[in-house]
């Protein structure tokens, strides 16, 4: 179907708003009257530059408060319909949308409406224009789309039909099966919004809080096989009021809303998409410095051995259990210390993988190849992050792996050289793999993120979860593969400009956290300190057994449960912008341990500063 979005959606003058849209790749374009108004350029010159971008101009909106008023209020509201007219014959625009009136003066009579709102449609058709009668959420006497849809049909005119809006619809509880009712012909648009579900005035809901659909709490791929099934014929069309949009980039929002509208064809039924290998864990998380040594003694004390080295990459890797770092010093000019720039993600089948990340508008990261290299695709994410598609060690694909050559092992105290770990008996405390990692977004990405990490790999999101911080809130949410093999935490941090906000880690699973921490602690590396008054609540909580509790609070390890299972898990000092966390999962507990991330923050803001 084609797709289109409106103008007040994105930040930015006219001009610049429209070759995003276009860049982006939308069929056409909404023309709020605000943003025209404020362009220094003509109809005309917005008319050829929509033509010369490739962009129709699918609706003018909105026109406010005209239907069912006094007949002095009529005649001068029929004057101010004509010269909205004369402006649209300027723009090539020949629909134009017509809100359901909250104004005083309109009256509660739908007859009445019915007749005013067909006298403007005979006026709008004498010019080749159409009326897309729509119902505000907040409208005075009409608030319902198949309100607005009887007075249409009363009205009984071939150039006035309605237009269906997600948020009008799904705000007000409205059961969007009603649609099927409708004619096809006479539902001139659809307009589609998503918003988080929040209990609050209905017009500050939609002028502050919409969204893209999938960024938010409603269900809009029902209403969009309803209104299709119905027989509706025009494009999909994005209307978002956002205070974050507002300020974000427009090229990246642009983009970030084709996306949403590509999935929402894809759940709806309407389209079909490379499907997402359902992904199995993590390949790898690496780290990039210039000097990488301080998190080298992080990885030793957490019983990371340097394995490997790339054959012309200045990259090593360092392993432990399935758990795999790589240490990239190919940057100049990193000043922060190291920090987290790429994970790698197992999947089934890479290539197809790729093929789905392209689809949704992932950009393809570009890398340099030695003819040798084993093939290895990559996507950015929205705060930079790469994500490649990997198959490691796997018969029937060639391996990253592949790409690295061994070096000797590094003899620790108390091992003979050559001596490997674990050949004396496993370590107490070993790691098994890379349980999840948080990615810290920029304040205007975080919706984004969210859906873009659902679209591209197929992780399941859990619901958005704001965390007490020294100095804010961080906001949060969790995306994760059925099977927990995957998991991201993305967040918000207060205090965006700040050096250290967006703070990245990596989550280590071990069977024994005690070991583990204490094998830390016994290399000197350090594990950040969690105050006794923790320990008190934890005691009052839960009853945990006393030499338990006390062996908690000397390694600082933090403790949840539900009604699944148990979750321990404590945290080295912060290196550059990485920390690493030791969890320890019993069960089926598949949480974070969100209430302990209050503790948690004011410990590394008071051990960083």
């Amino acid at each position: 179907m084609r797709k289109s979005i409106a103008t007040v959606s994105l930040s930015g003058p006219l001009s610049e708003k429209l070759t995003a849209i276009a860049t982006a790749g939308f069929d056409g374009v909404e023309i709020f009257e605000n943003d025209l108004l404020g362009a220094p350029l003509s109809p005309e010159e917005v008319r050829l530059r929509c033509a010369d971008l490739g962009l129709g101009i699918d609706l003018y909106q909105p026109f406010r408060d005209f239907e069912a008023v006094p007949a002095d209020v009529l005649a001068r509201n029929l004057r101010r319909a004509e010269r909205k007219f004369a402006v649209m014959e300027r723009l090539g625009a020949d629909l134009l949308l017509v809100c359901s009136s909250v104004a005083p003066d309109a009256v509660d009579d739908d007859a009445l409406a019915a007749e005013q709102l067909r006298l403007l449609a005979d006026r709008a058709a004498d010019h080749g224009i159409r009326i897309a009668y729509e119902a505000l959420a907040w409208g005075r006497h009409v608030s319902t789309y198949d309100h607005a849809w009887r007075i249409v049909e009363q009205a009984d005119h071939p150039a006035l039909g309605t237009c269906l809006d997600s948020f009008h619809i799904l705000s007000r509880g409205s059961d969007p099966k009603g649609i099927a009712d409708i004619p096809g012909e006479k539902i001139f648009f659809l307009q589609l919004a998503d918003a988080p579900l929040m209990a609050m005035d209905v017009l500050q809901w939609s002028r502050h809080y919409r969204c893209f659909p999938g960024q938010g709490g409603f269900d809009l791929a029902p209403l969009v096989a309803a209104t299709v099934r119905a027989g509706y014929q025009g494009p999909l069309s994005l209307e978002v009021f956002n205070d974050v949009f507002r300020q974000a980039g427009a090229a990246s929002t642009a983009v970030d809303a084709l996306r949403s509208l590509l999935l929402l064809e894809e759940s709806a039924g309407l389209s079909a998409l490379p499907a997402a290998p359902a992904p199995s864990g993590f390949a790898f998380a690496e780290l990039t410095a210039a000097d990488t040594e301080p998190v080298r003694g992080v990885l030793d004390a957490l019983g990371f051995a340097h394995t490997a080295r790339h054959t012309w990459k200045p990259v090593e890797l360092w392993e432990q259990g399935d758990a795999r770092i790589l240490l990239n010093t190919g940057v100049s000019g990193r000043r922060q210390g190291p920090a987290l720039t790429a994970v790698g993600v197992e999947t089934p089948a890479p290539d197809r993988a790729a093929r789905r990340a392209e689809a949704v508008l992932a950009p393809v990261v570009p890398r340099r190849r030695a003819p040798s290299d084993a093939p290895l695709d990559a996507v950015a994410a929205p705060d930079g992050t790469e994500v490649f598609f990997c198959r490691t060690g796997q018969p029937d694909h060639p391996s990253w792996t592949g790409d690295f050559t061994d070096v000797p092992p590094r003899a620790r105290p108390g091992e003979q050289p050559g001596e490997q770990p674990g050949e004396q008996g496993e370590p107490a405390g070993i790691v098994r793999h890379i349980d999840h990692i948080a990615l810290t977004q920029p304040w205007h990405q975080f919706d984004e993120a969210s859906l873009f990490h659902r679209g591209v790999l197929g992780l399941e999101a859990d619901g958005s979860l704001d965390l007490a911080d020294p100095y804010g809130l961080v906001r949060s949410r969790a995306v994760a593969s059925p099977d927990g093999g995957v998991r991201i935490v993305l967040n918000i941090a207060p205090a965006p400009d700040a050096d250290g906000a967006r703070l990245q880690h990596i989550a280590l699973a071990t069977d024994d956290i005690v070991g583990a921490a204490r094998r830390v602690r016994e290399r000197g590396a350090g594990l950040l300190p969690i105050p006794a008054n923790y320990y008190d609540d934890l005691d009052a909580r839960y009853e945990l057994e006393p030499e338990h509790l006390a062996t908690l609070a000397e390694l600082g390890i933090l403790y949840d449960r539900d009604e699944n299972g148990e979750f321990l898990h404590c945290y080295t000092v912060t290196v550059g912008r990485v920390f690493f966390e030791l969890v320890q999962r019993t069960g089926g507990y598949r949480g974070y341990g969100a209430q302990n991330a209050a503790v948690r923050l004011a410990a590394q803001h008071l051990h960083q500063h």
